[in-house]
Formats: C-alpha cells, structure tokens, sequence
C-alpha cells in the first residue's frame, strides 16, 4: 500500500464513493465490541437463539473482528434503504386474513448479493486511489455483529426491539460492512432516542421482545418463519395470522418510521406481485413455480417445505373459502409430512 497519512481526507472520498455507489448512510467503527459481545453471550445463555447455532459455533470471533480478519484496525459500516411507501402498506395486509404478508426486506431482489456487489465496487475504488490494502466484505454474512457495529460508527442506534434505528430514516434499511487494515477515524456513536417507549414491546404478536433489547428468538415470527426448519409450535400458529415470512410489526408501530426513506434502488421493487398476493395463489405454486418466481431473492432459502409450511399455517388462520379448503385437501397426498401436519393443522381450524 502506497504511503497515505491523510486518513481524514480518505475517509472522506471513501463517504464520497460509498453514496456515489447508492448507500445512504455511512461511518466508520472500531474493533472495540467487547460490550455488543457481552450482550451476545447473555443472550446465547437463554438460549434465544433457538436453533441458530452459527450464532455461538465462531466463539469470540464475533465480536472480535481481528480474530475473524486478522490486521483489521477499523470497519467500515453503510446503511442501504429498501422501503417503497408507496406498495400496500404491510399494516393493511395483516388485517386481510386471505393476503400474504411478507416482510418488506424481501419482496425484490435479495441484499445480500445487492449489497455485496456495491462493497466490492467501493474496494475497488479505494485499491485504485492507494494501492493494495488488506480488506473483507460482508452484509449479513459470517459472524459479524452489523448492529453494534453500525451503533458504534453513528449510523444510528439499537431499539428496544434490537433493530438499528436512525432518526433520519427509521428502520427500514440493511447495513453491509468492510473490515480493512486501513486506521481510518472513526465516527461518534449516536445517542438512544427511543426514550420511554415500548410500543414494539407491546406489539410483537408472539411477545417476543421478552424485555427491552431482548428478542427470544424461539417466539419471533421472523426466526419461526425462516430460521426454523421444523414444524411452527401450535401455540405460535393463531398469533402468526397471515405472515409468511418475516414479520415486520415491531418496525411499523416504531414511531421513527414516519421518517422512513423510499428506496433508491430498482432491484428492491416487488416481484411477482408479493406486495399485493392472496395467499391461495402462493400456495397454489408448484416447487418449480416456486424455485423459478423466488430466483434471486432472499426467500428462496427457506425451499418449499417451509414456504407451504408456512402458507398452510396462514391459510388455516384465512376467511374459509371452498377454493382454500379444497387446495389444502388437494395437497394432502402429495406433500412431505412436515407440510402434511400444517395442512391437516389448517383444515381443522377452517372446518
């Protein structure tokens, strides 16, 4: 790496780049996450984490970045919005039993590799101005704490419900990182803002956010609907009415999300109508259907299984129509008997 002592100056051309490249937030953190890993264990010590065992299999890694990435002396962290205010609003959805609610983060093209592609442009960038450097790129991806990252480099700060909250822009957004060797300045923390509230608290379906920045993983719609690839607990069913994957209650009652941003990226506009779906037409597709539709989208990881586990649930929880009641008898015999106790789950509540 060339000689560059002006890191002030680099950081900021890197911010100049990094919204050229469509991220709206930017900041710069420590390697300093001893506190976010504290939280971390207390948190794996309930056992929230249900069955996500890669939270705790890396160890300190975590939340020691020079472990995971040796020679890391700073982190990079952006914010990318995904919101479009002007689809359905998600709230008038989980009031239409016979509609598919899906968390908005997943309706287009999926961020991972949205915001992977943008990362590594930014290098790029960065290696053509100084040279080679040491550097890692990452969105949602290896053991990486995003939030306390993206706390500690001023990009906002986490809510009660444990999502990053930025008052400028709600919640509404993903965050990617890069770990580099470069010392770059970093960034003051943001203040907390969500003062006495507990809206999200009181909101959450399943009562998930068992406490104040404390979600039991094994509650949350979210963690039943993706992460889980068992059958979704009967005492959980009712209370996922018609979300089928994700749940975004706790940020649409988050008073900071009347300051949500639009989107400024094309790939995150809805496909295949998911903004908008009966839940009888999703349930309807057929697993190259659904491998063809969900191409290139988050979604696409949970597989069938779980989509028409999940579609079952909702359906059972739907206005009873003799077009519902016959697609789930029709599937009786022709689906996997994790599907089949949904289904048969589902018409006991319809009939």
């Amino acid at each position: 790496m060339q000689n560059h002592p002006d890191y002030q100056q680099l950081k900021s051309q890197i911010e100049t780049w990094a919204h050229e490249l469509g991220f709206q937030g930017f900041g710069v953190s420590d390697v300093n996450l001893e506190t976010a890993g504290a939280h971390l264990q207390n948190w794996l010590e309930k056992q929230y984490h249900g069955n996500m065992d890669y939270m705790h299999k890396h160890g300190s890694k975590r939340y020691r970045p020079p472990e995971l990435e040796p020679g890391t002396l700073s982190i990079i962290a952006v914010r990318m919005d995904y919101m479009d205010t002007s689809l359905t609003p998600y709230e008038s959805l989980t009031a239409q039993p016979n509609k598919a609610a899906i968390s908005r983060y997943a309706l287009g093209r999926d961020y991972h590799k949205v915001l992977r592609n943008r990362l590594k442009k930014l290098t790029q960038k960065i290696a053509q101005h100084i040279g080679p450097f040491g550097h890692r790129v990452f969105t949602d991806s290896a053991p990486v704490m995003e939030k306390a990252i993206a706390e500690k480099a001023g990009l906002g700060w986490i809510g009660k419900h444990s999502n990053l909250l930025n008052s400028k822009a709600g919640s509404y957004f993903f965050l990617g990182e890069i770990y580099t060797d470069l010392p770059l300045p970093v960034d003051q923390p943001q203040s907390f803002h969500c003062g006495t509230c507990t809206q999200c608290l009181q909101d959450c379906p399943t009562q998930a956010i068992v406490a104040p920045f404390q979600v039991d993983a094994r509650r949350c719609i979210s963690y039943l609907t993706i992460e889980n690839h068992g059958p979704i607990p009967v005492e959980f069913r009712k209370a996922m009415g018609n979300r089928i994957y994700g749940c975004d209650d706790c940020q649409v009652v988050c008073p900071w999300n009347k300051f949500t941003q639009d989107t400024q990226e094309p790939d995150f506009a809805p496909r295949h109508r998911l903004d908008d779906i009966d839940l009888l037409s999703l349930f309807q597709w057929t697993e190259a259907e659904f491998l063809a539709n969900t191409a290139g989208s988050p979604i696409r990881r949970i597989g069938y299984d779980a989509w028409q586990r999940n579609l079952a649930v909702a359906l059972g929880n739907a206005q009873p129509t003799t077009a519902i009641i016959s697609a789930l008898k029709d599937k009786l015999d022709n689906c996997s008997t994790l599907v089949k106790e949904h289904i048969e789950w589902a018409l006991s509540e319809l009939t």
